[in-house]
């Protein structure tokens, strides 16, 4: 558990696919090479950044078996094994640490909500399985995950803290009363380590931009954080992963196949990005090149 809390940088990595849509592990270790060599501590593998909701549990599993396989020596393998449904993320939460995560990450029920008494109910199973990261993206569920619930389950044994996306403040209440807690907001995630004491991020841009994210949460240096405000709003100007995964083909790191229904950013978009990747040394990059691309370089995978 130390090991898990001590955390300070987890990457919620994308998943890159070939050209029938299928995922290319070439790419994804390639990908990974790269966090860890950047000081990454820890990927949350599948996650909505690693489009887990596109993925059948098979792929899932498999996926997590295979980064335990290659990567658990050099890394905090999390799993995203959570689901609306309590069975499904029961069976996926045992499956996950059958073949050796880590830890898991765990939703609230999104779309058919149910109570909050339900929702503890929920965490409580799923906790019992094995050591987890409760995530709080109200945006995403409909349903914020209050202190009424959350201080509760810190109580578990198997509780590692909470991925919280409601804002600062509720970082600096949680983390005031022990419950460590890791930003889900890159755009805050500065302030909420050297401000708010929060643990760390679990980030999107550290797929693009690990070492620079590597500094933001070791060093106190509000000029990085500055400079990298822009390129954090533009890649979440549509909803993520779009934009990340429009990046990651722009410089070249991942071949340029979506799994539809996400599809790239717009010609306007990705010229607006490529400015502002561009002004980052491309030694600082993930991927050799900054290309704005053609509306038809990109292939759409169902």
């Amino acid at each position: 558990m130390k090991r898990l809390q001590a955390a300070s940088l987890i990457t919620a990595i994308k998943t890159p696919y070939d050209a029938n849509g299928d995922i290319c592990l070439t790419t994804y270790d390639a990908l990974i090479e790269q966090q860890i060599a950047a000081g990454v501590d820890g990927i949350i593998v599948g996650g909505t950044t690693g489009e887990g909701q596109l993925l059948s549990w098979e792929e899932h599993i498999i996926l997590i078996a295979h980064c335990v396989h290659r990567f658990s020596d050099r890394l905090i393998i999390v799993g995203n094994t959570g689901s609306n449904n309590t069975r499904e993320a029961i069976k996926a939460t045992e499956n996950g640490f059958a073949v050796g995560m880590d830890a898991s990450l765990q939703i609230n029920p999104y779309y058919g909500r149910t109570s909050f008494a339900g929702v503890a109910e929920h965490f409580q199973r799923v906790l019992t399985i094995g050591p987890a990261f409760i995530y709080n993206v109200p945006g995403r569920t409909g349903q914020d995950l209050t202190p009424e619930i959350i201080e509760p389950l810190a109580k578990h044994k198997n509780f590692i803290g909470v991925k919280e996306c409601a804002g600062n403040d509720r970082i600096a209440y949680y983390e005031q009363q022990g419950i460590p807690c890791w930003s889900g907001n890159d755009d805050e995630c500065f302030d909420g380590k050297h401000k708010f004491g929060s643990h760390g991020v679990i980030s999107v841009t550290s797929n693009i931009v690990p070492g620079l994210m590597r500094q933001l949460m070791d060093s106190n240096v509000p000029e990085v954080n500055d400079r990298l405000q822009s390129l954090m709003k533009w890649l979440f100007c549509e909803p993520n992963p779009i934009a990340i995964n429009t990046a990651l083909m722009m410089t070249g790191a991942v071949a340029k196949n979506f799994r539809l229904p996400y599809k790239a950013l717009t010609q306007a978009q990705r010229e607006e990005g490529a400015k502002l990747l561009q002004a980052i040394d491309q030694k600082d990059l993930v991927g050799d090149t900054v290309t704005v691309l053609a509306d038809n370089d990109f292939n759409y995978c169902a």
